[in-house]
């Protein structure tokens, strides 16, 4: 098991074993070096299983640990933040239910940098067995809704309400179940809250973030204003607008980056995105004045040029979205509520504010397999890259990258138009088979 973009994950007891959480709790404590730690998990079956290793592990390195119970994952981050800690959460996002995942924060609510997360594997491998003497274990000392996370997430309607706008929030089942009602209700809004029972298995199913067609449906049958689908852990969400289209991250991004720069409280007038957003956003965003920064795909390399930059805004097309200056993490009912905020300020259905902040080019992406892993295989093919974005012109846009789990390269195509899109991607496509084959015969 090896830290990917989010974290450790894999499926709960095979691969993710208890023995590895205990292991991963004792070497994270050796090098964050943290006296306390704050922890929290989601709704699925092997959750209570994992986290009692990673606490144990934890307190057995003399760490003093505070247990959440079930929360979303940016309740954890908060609290992190709050009280000087380390975080850990027992999630696997958006992955269904026989997954899980470990996703840890540096004291003070952060994601770890690379060469941390190194360490820590170095760390696990050296384990001796030896124990030190265990920490006091404190459950359950805090509860999100009445220690600060909820009033921390409306803060960020400046004291305005939502006037009993009719939203729709899809809790996929998840870490959100209990809050997401009290959160929107608290914030003024008339509430539907789908999707919020949650028995271990049913999370993410057919559901959430990843698949917000019944939400779509739910907010057409209701004639609600707006539909909120969070993800497992609820650090993301998709949004659905009144006519019950789904409305993504980088239409998120665009609206609330154009509403601050608007209001001269966007830092820079800059705003952070992944490779992975859609040539329509940076477009869009030129016009508008704002200078747009590119990361490598995962909300903790946009934090990390948003920290450096002393950027307040940036994000992903899935749904990940970073208030730099309220949030050390994607929160997706806090961007929920700066969305919704937007929309009520405006007076303005989130269809017109999704079609006014941008238009989103059609975008092929293709999978190939590989026989090994190539981390340089947008090098590689520099020259047939630089031909084929030739005859794309200004609308067009391609990146090639190796998968950062499998072997696999990805190929993502923008153009003007689907068909110039796939015929760019498959034209590439062929290229990297061809080469492929060719080394391996």
């Amino acid at each position: 098991m090896r830290f990917g973009t989010d974290g450790v994950r894999g499926v709960a007891n095979r691969e993710l074993t208890v023995s590895f959480a205990l292991d991963l709790g004792r070497a994270a404590a050796k090098v964050l070096g943290a006296s306390r730690a704050v922890v929290g998990g989601d709704s699925r079956v092997s959750t209570p299983m994992l986290e009692a290793a990673l606490v144990a592990g934890l307190a057995s390195e003399g760490v003093e640990v505070i247990r959440l119970g079930v929360v979303p994952t940016p309740a954890v981050a908060y609290h992190a933040a709050r009280l000087g800690a380390m975080g850990a959460v027992v999630s696997a996002s958006h992955n269904p239910y026989h997954d899980n995942g470990i996703k840890l924060f540096s004291v003070g609510g952060s994601k770890l940098a690379d060469d941390v997360e190194a360490e820590i594997e170095m760390e696990l491998t050296q384990l001796n067995g030896t124990d030190a003497a265990p920490a006091p274990i404190r459950r359950l000392l805090i509860d999100p809704y009445t220690d600060g996370y909820v009033d921390h997430l409306l803060d960020v309607l400046g004291g305005r309400g939502l006037d009993g706008m009719a939203v729709v929030v899809d809790a996929a089942n998840g870490a959100a179940s209990e809050l997401a009602g009290p959160v929107f209700e608290r914030a003024g809004a008339a509430v539907d809250v789908i999707c919020a029972e949650p028995d271990g298995v049913n999370i993410n199913e057919g559901c959430g973030a990843t698949d917000p067609e019944q939400l779509c449906r739910r907010v057409r049958a209701h004639g609600a204003a707006v539909g909120i689908a969070l993800d497992g852990d609820a650090d993301r969400l998709i949004a659905v607008d009144e006519t019950g289209a789904v409305v993504d991250g980088d239409h998120i991004i665009a609206i609330c980056a154009a509403d601050m720069h608007e209001r001269g409280v966007l830092h820079a007038d800059t705003v952070v995105v992944t490779v992975m957003t859609n040539l329509g956003f940076r477009l869009a965003m030129q016009a508008a004045g704002v200078h747009v920064v590119e990361t490598s795909v995962g909300d903790r390399y946009v934090l990390e040029a948003l920290q450096q930059g002393g950027f307040s805004l940036g994000g992903e097309q899935s749904g990940h979205v970073i208030f730099a200056d309220r949030a050390t993490t994607g929160d997706g009912m806090l961007t929920a509520l700066a969305l919704l905020d937007v929309m009520h300020r405006r007076g303005r259905p989130l269809s017109e504010l999704a079609a006014e902040a941008m238009t989103q080019l059609p975008q092929v992406l293709v999978n190939i397999e590989v026989a090994e892993r190539h981390p340089d295989i947008g090098e590689l093919l520099a020259a047939d890259i630089a031909e084929v974005e030739a005859t794309l012109g200004e609308t067009g846009r391609v990146l090639v990258r190796p998968s950062g789990t499998e072997p696999l390269v990805r190929v993502m195509v923008e153009a003007a138009t689907a068909e110039q899109a796939r015929e760019a991607a498959e034209r590439l496509a062929a290229v990297i088979r061809r080469r492929y084959a060719a080394a391996r015969s």
